[in-house]
């Protein structure tokens, strides 16, 4: 008969591969359904039992097991309850998904060059970061923006990416299919042969703003028209929205490059 004594002395030291391939080494044994385990990356220790353990079923908070970037990291913030995904969880995972899926840049083109920083694949210090700087505006829904505060910006990160009501936000979104060959706003009316200003307005509704003889003076209606209606939404907002989300808005240029 093999005494617990005797195990702890053979199993002691133990290395294996959980199922990401992270290594992992017995550094405790009470007994089959006790044990302490150390994973080499982060020097992470996790309690759990020896079948596990010979099965590579034991969980690292550090596996990159969301798109091959994100992980769990070790902190308060939790990935559900009840088995339901929690709102930070939520938006950090939609987040990763949209820079780091292959399938869902496929469809969404925009996405192809971004990134996230390092500091946010870890789930713990985004959501300290979704903590620090969520709010409400009405009934609007928050969505998490990284490209009005830097115009043209790639990168999700705090010092990139600020809180934004749904309806402020469709007013960057831009439709570079839909448009062709002329610049943003601008659509070419093939039976008159001219140059139609278009604009979706917060509430997406498509505005008509005239038609043009050549698309730079379309173009130019379309700027105008943006310009004076971010900066009246803006206004109106003074008093719901972060000063810095304010300032943005109404510094913002739309250039025929966009």
């Amino acid at each position: 008969m093999i005494t617990n004594v005797n195990l702890e002395s053979e199993r002691l030291g133990e290395t294996g591969y959980n199922k990401y391939n992270s290594l992992m080494t017995i550094i405790k044994y009470n007994n089959t359904h006790n044990i302490i385990v150390e994973f080499k990356r982060n020097n992470n220790r996790v309690t759990t039992n020896y079948n596990s353990f010979l099965k590579g079923g034991v969980k690292n908070p550090y596996d990159k097991t969301v798109f091959g970037i994100g992980y769990l990291g070790e902190g308060k913030y939790v990935k559900s309850v009840n088995r339901v995904h929690t709102k930070i969880y939520s938006v950090w995972l939609d987040m990763i998904k949209r820079v780091y899926s292959t399938s869902y840049q496929e469809k969404h083109l925009t996405y192809r060059d971004c990134v996230v920083c390092d500091e946010w694949h870890n789930f713990q210090n985004f959501g300290k970061w979704y903590d620090e700087n969520y709010y409400k505006v009405e009934d609007w829904n928050m969505q998490l923006d990284k490209d009005i505060l830097i115009k043209g910006n790639k990168v999700y990160s705090p010092d990139t990416c600020i809180f934004v009501p749904q309806n402020i936000n469709l007013l960057f979104v831009k439709n570079n299919i839909r448009r062709g060959n002329y610049p943003i706003g601008v659509c070419l009316n093939k039976v008159n042969n001219k140059f139609g200003t278009y604009f979706n307005n917060e509430n997406s509704y498509l505005i008509f703003l005239g038609f043009h003889k050549t698309p730079e003076l379309a173009f130019d209606t379309y700027k105008k028209y943006k310009e004076n209606l971010i900066k009246n939404i803006a206004d109106r907002y003074i008093n719901s929205i972060p000063q810095i989300l304010y300032d943005a808005m109404y510094k913002y240029e739309v250039e025929i490059t966009d």
